[in-house]
């Protein structure tokens, strides 16, 4: 019998209203002061705020560090670091998508670990759990408020570094689809995709099993019956928890399966670009995994099947085809560029780009590990 780990948060808040349920869950931790990790936009913009009325009907202190970039940097990092240990914190509150989150986590590891946390990136590098975190979460994509997974760019290398560290689980999670209702549409379609590249790469990693194919597929089937709904029209409140939903069912998967080359390629886009990670593993996600499905289609039965196609009297290989079109239709319909041209990128340093995407922490969850020179022409399809 083969043996599994299943990881996920030990306390997670779902459904419409469901923020208003923090505070006494807060209360019950003991703690006496937070850093709240955002970003400017969400301060700005009251969300932010109303996690910070959560803390003030508890009289709980709190400070605000909403310094987080998009694809958070290592000095993200140590000036977050800098700010929790001068103000006398003893945990972490996190409000934003995958930015604020995966801040959050590598503030809290870095607190109780210390060190350099270029020394982090890879699978379970810390020796110590992270300070306790509480996430709460404002996009519908990046499922970071689950997972032991964060992302955090090194400028210097122009690399995204992958670390993969059950000490960074979060105590609490919260997914508040009331939270989401404002996001832009095209927010709305990259996290969106991102959900979807996360559980179809989570059902084709030889990493999968049962479960977490169980959940990834649901995943699946919602993302295509909800995502265009979200993007069309953000305050359909039904699309947004289900889109809400997707995250957990999807984050999970991954979460115990792994990922694959779509994340590993997407990765370096975002290092060297600076570009929306959902919107890279869009563009990539039909392309990688047509390569998959010319070694192994057996799985992509199941896809096309969420993903609401026929597949009666069809062949697995059919199945495959079936599925990867599906994946561009909707793509295309929620508004996904298709080249890298479209967002400003003209040059392309495709022999860094593939040398960087095969150290990957997440490429070993690939169903077949590419030549340097097929991840080149993968990248090529979409310059």
């Amino acid at each position: 019998m083969i043996v599994s780990v299943y990881y996920v948060p030990s306390t997670n808040l779902f459904g419409r209203g469901c923020l208003n349920e923090l505070a006494p869950l807060v209360k019950d931790l003991g703690f006496k002061k937070a850093m709240v990790v955002t970003d400017k936009f969400l301060s700005k913009s009251g969300i932010a705020g109303k996690v910070l009325e959560q803390l003030d009907s508890i009289n709980l202190e709190y400070v605000v560090y909403d310094e987080v970039k998009p694809n958070p940097t290592i000095e993200n990092v140590y000036a977050g670091v800098d700010v929790f240990k001068s103000s006398g914190c003893d945990f972490l509150v996190s409000v934003g998508g995958g930015s604020p989150q995966d801040t959050a986590k590598a503030v809290g590891l870095y607190v109780t670990n210390g060190g350099d946390i270029r020394d982090y990136e890879g699978v379970n590098k810390t020796q110590n759990k992270s300070i306790p975190i509480v996430a709460v979460n404002t996009t519908a994509g990046t499922s970071s408020e689950f997972t032991i997974n964060y992302v955090i760019t090194d400028t210097e290398r122009e690399v995204k570094m992958v670390m993969v560290d059950k000490n960074s689980l979060v105590t609490i999670s919260v997914n508040d689809p009331e939270l989401m209702v404002d996001k832009p549409a095209a927010l709305t379609a990259a996290t969106g995709m991102d959900a979807l590249t996360h559980a179809i790469e989570a059902i084709v990693t030889p990493g999968a099993y049962g479960v977490t194919d169980a959940t990834a597929l649901a995943a699946v089937e919602i993302i295509f019956n909800y995502l265009p709904r979200a993007v069309k029209n953000g305050h359909d409140i039904e699309a947004r928890e289900q889109m809400s939903y997707v995250m957990f069912l999807g984050g999970i998967a991954f979460n115990n399966a792994g990922l694959g080359f779509v994340h590993a390629m997407a990765h370096q886009l975002g290092g060297v670009y600076d570009l929306p990670h959902g919107v890279c593993n869009a563009m990539l996600l039909p392309i990688v995994e047509r390569e998959n499905a010319k070694r192994d289609p057996r799985k992509f039965r199941a896809i096309a099947k969420a993903a609401g196609l026929d597949v009666t009297g069809k062949t697995d290989e059919q199945c495959a085809d079936a599925a990867i079109e599906a994946i561009k239709a909707l793509s295309k319909e929620v508004g996904i560029p298709s080249k890298l041209a479209e967002l400003g990128v003209n040059e392309v340093d495709l022999e860094k780009l593939a040398v960087n995407a095969l150290n990957d922490a997440c490429a070993p969850g690939n169903p077949f590990q590419p030549t340097k020179e097929e991840v080149k022409e993968m990248f090529k399809e979409i310059v």
